[in-house]
Order: structure tokens, then C-alpha cells, then sequence
């Protein structure tokens, strides 16, 4: 294998079969929520596959440490200069923001039974959800992610900043530092940190970062020299096979039980691990070793449904609390299938409204700006050469 031309590789280079991998892992937190409400959950059989699918999110986080990282990987081995953190910033705030805005909005506005007084508003507008008690309110539950996620946008230039001196060849230590950085966050679950009833705090940022990590160490490797990783991404069977095993060691008591209920610390740890060699092994072919094609990932159907995965993930819980009761179902009362498909077909209806009418504008709006900040002497770059990256957990990139 020869060594990759990192110069060839852009910072901000577009993966066409993450876009289908973002749209994968949408129906998959969908699903998961469907099986919870119709109580599919409880089949002795599959229900905790279906349980378990709530995996996505770990695909999500890395997802979004791989994409938001990579500049500042290829930055650190000269190819590029280190995003702007102010830059970083306010792309956030466009991509994730605005939309985010119009669900809570209408949600706590329409939806009956989410409605809750100013701390509820406040906290789910703020995305702070995983830090005031009781105020992940019907329709919005899935917020928790998000909040954790944005946690993680406020942290990356400070990560960015720790090993900002690894640079050229001691960039070769940045992958062990991160690793190390997994590691150790494995103890955040076992620590005594006081919190508010009802608040847990394996549910902030700490307790997810070797799901982000497994992101930030593929956006390393993408600009290494060839390694064994790379070879053994190469091998497209082996890492599915990865995969599935994962997976499947996450549907037994290793990763907890499929309910809602709180984890062991040791259930907890079980399956963040598995979460992140999940996460790890299906992004690792795509981006070590990617193909021209992916027939399925790359697909029409899949990309459109990636592109408008953001709006799959903040709108679809709402969408299953109102096809609930409009067709009489009672919770946790069987009907998995049809209240899956109704559920699909509208948020993906949702969702694409939500993309051309809130998203797209707010993210042009955002290119306009910077084009209008650039001095006289630049040219402007046309808004369809620069690639954004998105995430719906937003995996939102």
C-alpha cells in the first residue's frame, strides 16, 4: 500500500456514503423510539435488537468527530491552516440552530402534553436539557443527544488547543493522546459528581467521549501514513463482521437492559465500548479506504434521506406522538410495523419541509455573510463548492 498524498485529500472533503450513513442511522434512532412506544421492546425475540438500535447515536458523535476534526488534523500536518474558531462557531449555530428553534417552538406550543412552564422552554431552547431536571418534555426526549452534542461543539476547539503543538512529526502522538482520552473517561461513570434529582451525569459529555473519539481518530488517520488500521479497513468483510458482533454483544445483558432504565456503571461502560467498535468499524471502510461507489450508501434514496436526516431526528418523536392516538393505539399496546411505516412516511415529509424551508435558506444566508465579510481582493467562493457538513444529531456537520 502506498503512502496517501495528503495534499490531494481536502480538510473538508465530501464523503458521499456518510450522507447515507446519516440518514441510516436517523431511521435507526426512529426506530428504536417506535419500539419503546409500541412496546416492541418486550418481544422475547427481537426486542432488544430493536432496543439497541438507539446505537445510532453512537454513529451520530463520531460521525461529528470526524467531520469537525478533520481540519484541524490535516492542519496539524501542514496541509491546510486551522479553522477559524470563530468561523466554527457561528457555522454551527446556522446549521443547527434555526431549525432546532421552529421544533421547540411548535412543539411545546402545540404538541398536548409537552407543554411545560419557562424552566421547560428556556432549558430546550438553550439545548441544556441534560442539566435541569425535567425538562426533556414530551415530543423533544431525543433533545438529550443534541444537548451532549453541542456540549462537544463548545469543547472541540479547547481538545483543538491541547494538542495544537503536535504538529508535522510529533502529529504521530495525537492518535494516542485521544485514545488514552477514551480510556480514561471510561472512569466518569464510577465518579461520586453531586447532581440535581432526576439529572444523571453519564448523561453529559464526559460519558460519550470515546463515541466522539472514535470519530476524531479516523479524522486522524485519514491524513496518516498507511498503518495496519488501514489494511484492515480495506477489508470490507472483516469490518463487517466487526460490526455485527458488536452489535450483537449490545442486544445481551453486556450493554444493560433495553428499557429506559438507568445502567450499572459496568452496563453503562459495556456499552459505550460497543457503541464506539460499532461506530468505528462502519465508518472505517468509508473513509480509510473509500470506494468511487457505494451502491446502497451512495444511492439516490439514501442521500436524500441523510440530507434530510436533521430534520428525521428532531421532528420524528412529535410526529409518533400525535399517529399514536390519531389511529387509536394505545402506548406500549403492540401495532410496531404500522405505526413504524406511518411514522417514516411523515417524518421523511416533515423533515423534507423542515430542510427547504428553515436549513437550506439558513445555511445560504450563512454563505451570503461570509461572502460579504471576504476583503475586496477575494474572490468569493460559489456556494456550492463549499461543502458543509451535517449531522443529524445532529450528527450536525
Amino acid at each position: 500500500m502506498t503512502a496517501p498524498d495528503i495534499s490531494s485529500r481536502s480538510s473538508t472533503g465530501f464523503f458521499p456514503a456518510l450522507e447515507g450513513v446519516r440518514g441510516v442511522a436517523a431511521v435507526g434512532v426512529l426506530i428504536t423510539h417506535v419500539a419503546f412506544q409500541t412496546g416492541a421492546i418486550q418481544d422475547p425475540w427481537i426486542g432488544r435488537v430493536w432496543g439497541r438500535f438507539d446505537l445510532a447515536v453512537a454513529l451520530f458523535f463520531a460521525l461529528s468527530g470526524f467531520l469537525l476534526w478533520r481540519p484541524h488534523a490535516a492542519a496539524a500536518r501542514g496541509v491546510g491552516e486551522r479553522p477559524s474558531t470563530r468561523r466554527y462557531f457561528l457555522s454551527r449555530a446556522a446549521r443547527i440552530l434555526p431549525a432546532y428553534w421552529v421544533a421547540v417552538i411548535l412543539i411545546l406550543w402545540l404538541l398536548p402534553g409537552a407543554g411545560g412552564g419557562l424552566t421547560v422552554w428556556w432549558a430546550n431552547l438553550a439545548l441544556v436539557q441534560v442539566f435541569v431536571p425535567l425538562t426533556l418534555t414530551e415530543g423533544l426526549t431525543q433533545m438529550w443527544s443534541l444537548s451532549v452534542e453541542v456540549a462537544f461543539y463548545m469543547a472541540l476547539p479547547l481538545i483543538a488547543w491541547s494538542v495544537s503543538r503536535l504538529r508535522g512529526d510529533a502529529a504521530r502522538f495525537r492518535i494516542p493522546i485521544l485514545l488514552s482520552a477514551a480510556v480514561l473517561s471510561l472512569a466518569w461513570v464510577w465518579l461520586p459528581v453531586p447532581t440535581q434529582d432526576h439529572i444523571n451525569h453519564d448523561n453529559w459529555l464526559p460519558g460519550y467521549v470515546p463515541w466522539f473519539a472514535a470519530g476524531l481518530i479516523l479524522a486522524e488517520l485519514v491524513v496518516h501514513p498507511p498503518t495496519w488500521v488501514h489494511r484492515l479497513a480495506a477489508r470490507r468483510r472483516i469490518m463487517a463482521v466487526v460490526a455485527f458482533v458488536a452489535f450483537g454483544l449490545a442486544t445481551t445483558p453486556l450493554a444493560g437492559p433495553e428499557t429506559l432504565t438507568t445502567l450499572e456503571p459496568w452496563e453503562y461502560n459495556g456499552k459505550i465500548v460497543l457503541g464506539t467498535v460499532l461506530s468505528f468499524a462502519l465508518l472505517a471502510p468509508i473513509v480509510l479506504a473509500p470506494r468511487t461507489e457505494h451502491r446502497i450508501l451512495g444511492s439516490p434514496l439514501a442521500l436524500t434521506i441523510g440530507r434530510w436526516s436533521y430534520g428525521i431526528f428532531i421532528w420524528h418523536l412529535a410526529v409518533l406522538a400525535i399517529v399514536m392516538p390519531v389511529f387509536g393505539i394505545p402506548a406500549f399496546q403492540g401495532r410496531f410495523w404500522f405505526v413504524l411505516v406511518v411514522t417514516v412516511v411523515l417524518s421523511v415529509g416533515v423533515a423534507s419541509a423542515s430542510y427547504a424551508f428553515v436549513e437550506e435558506p439558513a445555511r445560504r444566508a450563512f454563505r451570503r455573510w461570509e461572502r460579504r465579510r471576504r476583503t475586496p481582493g477575494t474572490a468569493a467562493v460559489p456556494a456550492a463548492a463549499t461543502p458543509t457538513a451535517t449531522s443529524p444529531t445532529s450528527a450536525a456537520n
